[in-house]
């Protein structure tokens, strides 16, 4: 056949230390039909500074595979919510083969068409608080791990198509080796028979013939061998509706000469089991394709045969199948979707939300899923059976979910959910346990079928019940999260380009898809010591207000007032466990605690310039650093220049004062050792050790007592640099004012600390009388 070539990439992007499934890199892809092969190219490099990260260490890359939906990952091996099935996906490590990039590949043979999903992360890391990461782009170049897949796809185009009821005539040359077809299977079929007819060979019949669903058959696909089995007959039960069936018929190696053959499928129909699908049906049916076929599936009964196909002759054959006894569907209830909110959708049924399960048929319900919308959530389903409804009979009430086709078995005493080539999920119900839960995180989209049957417990099994109709209470609805994260977790809402998806991320050392694994969890003692050592640190400002007052510093200690008010209800309130107490929004206290610390080595910094004999009009800088604060904050409150950038532009203010002082003064401002010794360098030493602590050593692990002691230092690095009460001013009395012009002599002595011998009296200026 005929190959085509497709190419996807995507951006890359920065991975993260695997913490919970929010921290993960997610990318969608899509894979078109009758794709053969895909091969993902995945590309990983380094960079650090703008640069590639030569030196930066080597970290393994975990990349997960699934189709239809994201990937449910536990790389930390925790617990899972109690009712929760874990769907399966595939994981690759990258090792690097390159000092700054490595490059690994994943091919898929006749992969899945539809939505597929890589996530990609780094192993768990103890690494700094994201905040103070993100202040160091500057000071720091931190080692970026950047991850890149690109796809590219080969598929066939003009598969032959066959069609219910006719027989495809097929000659494979020599140098041929198979030959590949598809039929698609609308809903409400029970049976799929495909079957080899007249096959000529130079060894009777020497070919193979396989069958799957949605993609081209792979070497461990459903097969037959049709040297050994005449007929050549293989049938596939329950196949999976409103999908393409693929049939490869396949040479044996080395079988010389051409073999010519004919291919038939049957389709059975389980709403009629005793009849075949009719070679001929009106509309799009006639052609067993969906109707956005259009035109192509225009037949009406009684019309002409389509015409003949280049591959091969199609024309009607009558070929008798037998349906397997008791094999019939059932009528599927529809279900009414309510959408609430983005991953919030309630699924009613009609006549509902009671259901009656009788003994003598299944009673199914479809619940559809629209492709990716649906897929980023939690599908929730709730069984709670009428115990008053059984009479006092030992019912069970067994509930099949499987995923495009309803399990109905003939034998009404089975009682699993699964077959060779179908998966399931049980729930069962009985008067000793009257409820049952499911959850199925991230679910494949689509139709999901439930199958509820009621049987009666003998000494030999379960065998049908008679004459007792169970009631059954059926919920089904989607939400974002598993119980919405609990007390321990907050539900997020992720994008990764068009594609939504919802992740808990767990607190207060909690773990798991639900935040239900307290495994590493805080004690509730563990977390009211945090909570007070975080709040009772800010105490440590009551010396520096006492000191600002005394010294009348009073716009000073207002602001020390604000930052411990603040301070102390932020980190009441931003505590992750159950400890918690918020007097306001949380965002409203955390920019009031934010901008308090700022606003307290503003206010402290200027006030140690002593600019008020400079700068007549001082207090401007005060209210000009408030609003260049709050506009930073608003910009970005998560970052280290937030604090760095205001304390130097205030130092440098700071130093042009001091240096105009001492070029003025002609020594050294402040003058004494003692205010060097005793005030200046201890409070400068204990400023740069709270920076220093809060940059580089706070992490989420000792994030409570490192902060607390961020709080005790910078508090008390306050109380040392602020200066003393300047001296009032002291004018000279006025000298006996000669008759007619005169001058009036003004002495300004406002110098800090008395520093300066009172004898000597400095002439500032000279005043006109």
């Amino acid at each position: 056949g005929l190959f085509v070539t497709d190419y996807f990439t995507r951006t890359p992007r920065k991975l993260s230390p695997y913490r919970s499934f929010a921290s993960i890199e997610l990318f969608h892809f899509h894979i078109p039909e009758d794709t053969v092969i895909a091969v993902w190219n995945l590309i990983t490099f380094k960079e650090q500074g703008g640069t590639f990260g030569d030196q930066c260490p080597d970290r393994s890359i975990t990349v997960y595979f699934r189709s239809g939906a994201p990937s449910v990952i536990n790389p930390l091996h925790t617990h899972f919510p109690r009712d929760t099935a874990v769907p399966g996906s595939f994981a690759l490590t990258l090792t690097w083969t390159l000092p700054n990039r490595t490059t690994g590949v994943f091919n898929v043979t006749s992969p899945l068409p539809g939505d597929w999903f890589l996530a990609a992360h780094l192993p768990k890391d103890e690494g700094k608080i994201s905040v103070k990461v993100k202040g160091l782009e500057g000071l720091y170049e931190e080692c970026q791990y950047l991850f890149q897949p690109q796809l590219i796809v080969q598929r066939l185009v003009n598969i032959a198509v066959l069609y219910p009821g006719h027989v495809t005539e097929q000659s494979m040359a020599p140098h041929n080796r198979s030959c590949l077809y598809k039929v698609f299977v609308p809903s409400y079929t029970s049976r799929v028979l495909v079957e080899v007819l007249r096959c000529h060979g130079a060894e009777g019949c020497p070919l193979w013939l396989r069958v799957r669903a949605k993609a081209p058959p792979l070497h461990n696909s459903t097969a037959l061998d049709c040297r050994e089995h005449i007929p050549c007959q293989l049938a596939q039960d329950l196949p999976f509706w409103q999908h393409w069936y693929y049939v490869l018929v396949e040479k044996h190696p080395g079988v010389p000469g051409t073999v010519s053959f004919q291919v038939t499928v049957q389709l059975t129909d389980c709403s009629r089991p005793s009849l075949a699908r009719p070679p001929f049906l009106p509309s799009s049916a006639s052609m067993n394709m969906p109707h956005s076929f259009g035109s192509v599936g225009g037949l009406a009964l009684g019309d002409n045969p389509p015409p003949t196909n280049p591959n091969g002759t199609k024309h009607p054959v009558p070929i008798p199948v037998t349906s397997p006894a008791g094999e019939q569907c059932w009528p599927v209830r529809p279900t009414l979707r309510n959408e609430l909110d983005t991953f919030s959708v309630h699924f009613y049924i009609f006549f509902g939300p009671n259901v009656s399960v009788p003994p003598d048929r299944p009673a199914v319900f479809v619940i559809n899923l629209l492709p990716v919308l649906d897929s980023g959530g939690v599908l929730n389903l709730e069984l709670r059976l009428n115990v008053s409804s059984l009479c006092g009979e030992n019912v069970t009430v067994f509930g099949c979910l499987n995923h495009e086709v309803p399990l109905t078995s003939g034998d009404n005493t089975s009682v699993t959910c699964e077959t060779e080539s179908l998966a399931g999920f049980l729930l069962s119900v009985n008067a000793t346990a009257s409820l049952s839960r499911l959850r199925i995180p991230y679910p494949q989209t689509g139709s999901w079928y439930l199958s509820l049957r009621s049987l009666c417990a003998t000494e030999h099994g379960f065998e049908p019940c008679t004459n007792v109709t169970a009631e059954v209470y059926l919920r089904a609805y989607l939400s974002p999260c598993i119980n919405d994260c609990g007390i321990y977790g907050q539900c997020k809402l992720l994008r990764t380009n068009n594609y939504l998806y919802a992740a808990c991320e767990c607190k207060a050392g909690w773990n798991g898809w639900g935040c239900t694994d307290n495994a590493e969890a805080f004690s509730y003692g563990f977390q009211l010591l945090s909570t007070l050592l975080l709040c009772l640190s800010n105490v440590m400002f009551v010396p520096p207000v006492a000191i600002a007052v005394r010294s009348h510093y009073l716009l000073e200690a207002a602001v020390y007032i604000f930052t411990m008010f603040f301070s102390t209800f932020y980190h009441a309130c931003d505590q992750p466990g159950i400890v918690v107490f918020c007097i306001m929004e949380y965002d409203v206290l955390q920019f009031c605690d934010f901008l308090g610390s700022l606003m307290s080595v503003w206010v402290t910094v200027i006030a140690m310039a002593r600019l008020q004999p400079i700068v007549k009009q001082a207090s401007v800088l005060y209210l000009l650093g408030a609003m260049l604060l709050s506009m930073a904050l608003q910009m970005d409150r998560h970052g280290l220049w937030n604090l760095l950038g205001p304390s130097l532009f205030a130092l440098g203010i700071m130093a042009v004062a001091w240096t105009a002082r001492t070029i003025r003064r002609r020594h050294c401002y402040p003058p004494t050792w003692k205010r060097w010794a005793f005030y200046l360098c201890p409070g400068a030493l204990i400023a740069a050790a709270a920076v220093l602590l809060y940059a580089f050593v706070e992490t989420e692990e000792n994030y409570f007592y490192i902060h607390s002691i961020w709080h005790l230092l910078i508090a008390g690095s306050v109380g040392f640099l602020l200066p003393p009460r300047a001296k009032p001013s002291r004018r000279l009395g006025p000298l006996p004012r000669r008759k007619g012009c005169g001058y009036q002599l003004c002495v300004n002595e406002q110098e800090e600390l008395g520093l300066v011998d009172p004898a000597v009296a400095s002439i500032n200026s000279i005043c006109t009388s």
